[in-house]
């Protein structure tokens, strides 16, 4: 059973890695940088557009939960949302400032837990969290505090990691099957920070249960398809050879139901859930 120092201890894991390289780093170059990590950004992962619905959030107080370097926070600025940005590494926190900055716009970044957000009861219009619930230790707090700080009808737009995807297969594959290591193990010691989790369908919706409209959809990730560069630990000819020879066209017409990111939408009720 986990401790709150074991807890504590797994935060300040998940804050280092990202610290010594925030999410998109290797798409970053001396030139333009924060440009190149945006068109690279939504040219992997074309749907983020859609499913966030930028324009849409005008004149709306908006919360994110996890900017990383800041590409989809400063998208809530251009829409003209009241945007507001948290996240626990301070080193992400620092390059989505300057992003902001060189842009024209002055942020509202904060270093804070998704677990204990530093906000009154019903102060936002809409949560946004792409990618980040699924590494906190407690997923199903981060999704509570997201239901406090929401207004009565205010939206959430989450994405989590799905169990069983194609890019948990293969880290099991390669870290998991020989060592006798289940599938979510794998994919808690293997899949970017420390202790990173993934969900089924009915385990959304359980810890959704608080709210209303929830639709789910399931997309493709970059690592699904092998689009994204390699990390420097696959840079063998090996791992060269898997990603040139990656049967793409055959996984995205056979393996809809593998893709790792659920893509979520719902809605805080108007009213209070009756007591049981």
């Amino acid at each position: 059973m986990a401790t709150a120092q074991s807890i504590g201890n797994l935060k300040e894991e998940v804050r280092d890695f990202w610290d010594s390289g925030p999410c998109g780093t290797r798409y970053l170059s001396e030139a333009d940088k924060f440009e190149n990590h945006s068109q690279s950004r939504y040219a992997l992962e074309p749907y983020i557009q859609e499913f966030a619905q930028f324009a849409s959030a005008r004149g709306l107080r908006t919360l994110e939960v996890g900017v990383g370097m800041g590409a989809d926070y400063l998208q809530w600025l251009k829409a003209g949302a009241i945007a507001t940005g948290v996240d626990l590494s301070p080193m992400s926190l620092e390059q989505a400032r300057r992003r902001c900055k060189l842009a024209g716009y002055d942020p509202d970044l904060r270093v804070a837990d998704a677990e204990n957000l530093p906000f009154a009861d019903a102060t936002f219009d809409l949560l946004y969290s792409y990618g980040v619930m699924h590494h906190s230790p407690d997923t199903g707090k981060c999704i509570q505090e997201a239901l406090r700080v929401l207004k009565p009808g205010g939206s959430l737009k989450i994405m989590l990691y799905h169990h069983r995807s194609l890019t948990g297969a293969m880290l099991w594959l390669r870290y998991g099957m020989l060592r006798g290591k289940s599938l979510r193990r794998t994919v808690y010691e293997r899949l970017e920070s420390p202790g990173t989790k993934t969900y089924t369908l009915q385990e959304v919706r359980e810890l959704l249960k608080d709210f209303e409209d929830v639709h789910i959809k399931q997309a493709f990730s970059p690592g699904d398809l092998l689009l994204h560069l390699p990390s420097p630990k696959f840079q063998s000819w090996f791992y060269r050879a898997v990603w040139k020879l990656y049967p793409r066209f055959l996984v995205q017409t056979f393996g809809k139901p593998w893709g790792l990111f659920l893509l979520i939408n719902a809605r805080k009720p108007y009213l209070a859930p009756a007591s049981k």
